[in-house]
């Protein structure tokens, strides 16, 4: 009875005990749904959303550390950490398989410090970039409908649909290529695994300016390894502008009681008119 006593004690002091010696307590475990599949969104009764960081640079995300920002701790990649990678080219980037168009373009994209993102023209970001846009975003499940949706803050106050009832991709012509393409979901244990194809060719796998083709293929992969944290992974292939796959991944934390906002990027967009072509000549303001 006494070491049952102690036992319970210290389940009751085990908060306090943390929060003295400065460190977080425990994260609550995982939510789940009530057919057993784990909860991507919110617990009925409470808010909340899910912050997703700004990955600048997916080149630095390779290695699959932890941290949230874009920016490399030590154990990171190799030889690359103190370095701005967005301004310094594909030369600091060995770990990204380029062919050589793509590592071209990368390198002008750079030079140009990303003067022509897409996403600067109020443009949708893409897959993988929708998961590393600065905005909230929140998952809905639709198990009876076999669906999940995911909606963005920013990013042009988008949502994305995944099908989860099995079905293939459309193939030849009935794949309409879009900026967010054509997504298909399925569990593998508790991780969430999205296959998606079909992009268009009007954005940037990130805004230091990879570029990507049509044949752009990304397979994504959502863990919530406990209600505060979500982790992200994507394996991108696209024979089209690189050698062989790569995966990047980074942590996407809770924000409990957070909400969406409506965000409408179009309005007053100021950084559209300061845009200057090559030559110097505005972009969308009046020809100088």
């Amino acid at each position: 009875m006494r070491i049952r006593s102690i036992a319970v004690l210290m389940i009751v002091l085990t908060p306090a005990l943390f929060a003295q010696r400065g460190a977080p307590a425990p994260a609550d475990p995982m939510p789940r749904l009530a057919n057993g599949t784990p909860n991507l969104g919110r617990v009925a009764g409470e808010k909340g959303i899910w912050g997703v960081p700004w990955v600048r640079n997916m080149a630095l995300r390779i290695d699959n550390t932890d941290a949230v920002s874009d920016l490399p701790r030590s154990g990171g990649v190799v030889g690359l950490v103190g370095h701005d990678l967005k301004r310094d080219g594909s030369g600091f980037e060995p770990q990204v398989p380029f062919m050589p168009w793509s590592r071209a373009v990368y390198d002008y994209n750079v030079a140009n410090e990303s003067k022509y993102d897409p996403e600067g023209y109020c443009l949708p970001p893409g897959g993988p970039r929708l998961m590393a846009t600065p905005y909230p975003m929140e998952i809905i499940q639709l198990p009876e409908q076999k669906r999940i949706i995911m909606t963005f803050e920013g990013a042009t106050h988008i949502w994305r649909e995944i099908y989860m009832d099995a079905r293939p991709h459309p193939s030849g012509d009935s794949l309409n290529p879009t900026y967010l393409g054509h997504s298909v979901g399925r569990w593998e244990g508790d991780t969430l695994v999205v296959d998606v194809v079909g992009f268009n060719e009007g954005t940037w796998l990130d805004y230091s300016g990879h570029p990507h083709t049509d044949m752009l293929h990304v397979v994504e992969r959502f863990t919530r390894r406990n209600k505060n944290l979500l982790h992200y992974e994507a394996t991108i292939e696209d024979p089209g502008a690189y050698t062989k796959p790569w995966t990047v991944g980074w942590n996407i934390p809770w924000r409990a009681n957070g909400e969406l906002a409506e965000y409408i990027c179009q309005e007053n967009n100021q950084y559209l008119l300061r845009l200057t072509d090559d030559f110097g000549q505005p972009l969308f303001a009046t020809k100088r």
